[in-house]
């Protein structure tokens, strides 16, 4: 069974086919999804999906795309959120600075609040990170040194180093359909030569960055499974070992969703 550890299942682009969406990952053998969160203000959005479908968890957080429409959340406010038995991460939260479109000190206040948040809810925080490799390392190792918290760079796009300094730091690293691309090879050769294998997860992002062979497509978690494929052959497993390994990995990072009922459990 796979899962897929990041999608949108809240966007426009699923509302009229979401009980499609979710039969068609089941179909190719998703067996669990996470919904994340871009506004703390839509949390019952989230939750309400995740209590409908029982294949779906969700997350509470701030995209920093959004940061500036909820620059003064409080932690307290998040750590609240995310108390709900379904809620299993606090994100995704972090760093855009490809389009800006939140001011940068805006972003980085939000994403420490995100960090506080994480660390006092015990729940992992997931990470946005994009053409901000140096402030995102500053920052994780400033937030780090006051105290741990678990976390994974989801979609994971960046430079090496972004990703030897989260592995130091214990965090987890997702890969979406970009490992796919043709012109990814330097992401590829991060996952086989980077990433332990204990640390590696699979998303989609979807409805964005659809995998080979579906590029150019609306995205959707069933499509995790060419993902998975690719990765399976870049670090040399079957794809079947590489479905167990991504599963347990989620398991252990997302502790609260297999303690919600247990992914390899419900898919049965």
């Amino acid at each position: 069974m796979l899962i897929d550890s990041h999608c949108h299942l809240d966007f426009p682009d699923f509302a009229e086919d979401l009980p499609g969406i979710i039969a068609r990952a089941k179909a190719a053998g998703v067996g669990r999804m996470v919904t994340i969160s871009t506004r703390v203000a839509k949390a019952d959005t989230y939750r309400r999906i995740a209590e409908a479908n029982p294949e779906v968890f969700f997350t509470v957080g701030t995209h920093p795309h959004n940061a500036a429409e909820e620059p003064d959340v409080p932690a307290e406010t998040v750590i609240e959120a995310v108390r709900h038995p379904r809620c299993v991460a606090v994100g995704e939260a972090g760093l855009d600075f490809h389009y800006d479109k939140s001011p940068r000190d805006v972003q980085e206040r939000v994403f420490r609040v995100h960090i506080r948040a994480a660390r006092e809810s015990g729940l992992p925080l997931v990470i946005h990170a994009r053409n901000a490799d140096d402030e995102m390392i500053r920052i994780l190792t400033e937030e780090h040194g006051r105290g741990r918290f678990d976390a994974v760079l989801h979609c994971f796009s960046s430079g090496r180093r972004l990703a030897e300094v989260g592995v130091e730091l214990g965090f987890y690293v997702s890969f979406s359909g970009i490992l796919t691309f043709k012109n990814s090879e330097e992401i590829r050769t991060i996952a086989r030569e980077v990433v332990p294998r204990e640390r590696l997860l699979v998303e989609t992002d979807a409805p964005y960055l659809a995998p080979v062979p579906h590029r150019g497509q609306r995205n959707e978690p069933a499509f995790v499974a060419h993902t998975a494929r690719v990765l399976s052959d870049t670090i040399g497993v079957t794809p079947d070992e590489i479905a167990g390994l991504t599963t347990g990995n989620f398991e252990r990072l997302f502790a609260k969703a297999a303690q919600a009922g247990g992914a390899r459990k419900s898919a049965a």
